[in-house]
């Protein structure tokens, strides 16, 4: 492994480690709703953004994707598509619903795999189909035996699995594509703080300069492990980041179940353990293509 690589995996492992512990924070600011804390999170991650891009002197990026309607107007597709993807996460923790949520990290690759067959038109590897099968067979057990449709897990996967089809086919950085989804939703986000505030619902200035403080420090929660992930995604080959990101949603299931006390029944053992198979055998195939593809350059 090159010193590049290294580099590349440190990073990746902190950005994904960071997403893990992030029910650590947001369970410390649960006396905010979930949606007063989604609207801090995306105005200080503005704030947090626009002094970045500024230091880093690429402002003329983000004004050349503000000219082009086309990239704008799916960065706004997007952008609504992330924030139901953290209101969801927010609520999951507050409702003690983290297991779930977990599980739908755990089938974003695989509701990535669908979404290329389903409107990129790829074509589906023998084995990358039965992953697939699995998976579903997973779902469809939780929901049968369980009793109930894991609704959290497939918003979850699937929001994000649209989120990155459409980032991944737009010409922007991550940095200035976050600043942009963001900037655009802010003004919804500053509409429901107004609204918390006539209807007194709405927490901060109102229990103390240290809480105040956590809820600001909402945007450095968001852009801290985005950089690190930016950063590694330069270093680094896909397939490799594809397996680092299991690291996630497994220190959100271990939180979940030995530090807030979360219900992990036998449904939820067996389903995940199919998942997890699943998984393993996406991830396989995955290395199996990288090395079959760094032969074919060396010869």
């Amino acid at each position: 492994m090159t010193r590049d690589s290294l580099q590349g995996f440190f990073l990746a492992l902190a950005a994904y480690f960071w997403w893990g512990l992030t029910p650590l924070y947001f369970r410390e600011i649960a006396a905010a709703q979930p949606i007063e804390v989604m609207s801090h999170r995306v105005i200080w991650s503005v704030v947090l953004l626009a002094v970045l891009l500024l230091a880093r002197k690429r402002w003329a990026e983000v004004q050349e994707t503000f000219r082009n309607p086309r990239i704008w107007g799916w960065l706004l597709v997007s952008a609504l598509l992330v924030a139901v993807n953290w209101l969801i996460f927010i609520w999951a923790i507050a409702s003690g619903k983290l297991v779930e949520a977990s599980l739908g990290y755990y089938i974003n690759p695989l509701v990535n795999v669908l979404l290329g067959v389903a409107v990129l038109g790829e074509r589906l590897k023998m084995v990358q189909a039965f992953a697939v099968g699995l998976a579903a067979l997973a779902v469809g057990y939780l929901t049968y035996v369980g009793g109930q449709f894991p609704w959290i897990a497939l918003t979850l996967g699937f929001t994000f699995g649209f989120y990155g089809l459409i980032r991944k086919r737009l010409p922007v950085g991550a940095q200035v594509g976050l600043f942009a989804e963001t900037a655009m939703v802010a003004p919804i986000a500053i509409g429901f703080l107004v609204w918390g505030e006539i209807k007194g619902e709405n927490v901060f200035l109102s229990k103390g300069w240290d809480f105040d403080l956590l809820l600001m420090l909402a945007g450095v929660v968001t852009t801290v492990p985005l950089v690190c992930f930016a950063a590694a995604a330069r270093r680094l080959n896909y397939s490799t980041l594809g397996i680092i990101q299991y690291v996630g949603p497994t220190v959100n299931l271990l939180l979940a179940v030995f530090l807030f006390g979360e219900a992990f029944t036998r449904v939820h053992g067996i389903s995940f353990g199919v998942i997890w198979f699943a998984v393993a055998i996406y991830s396989g195939q995955s290395l199996l293509d990288m090395k079959r593809a760094k032969k074919q350059v060396a010869l």
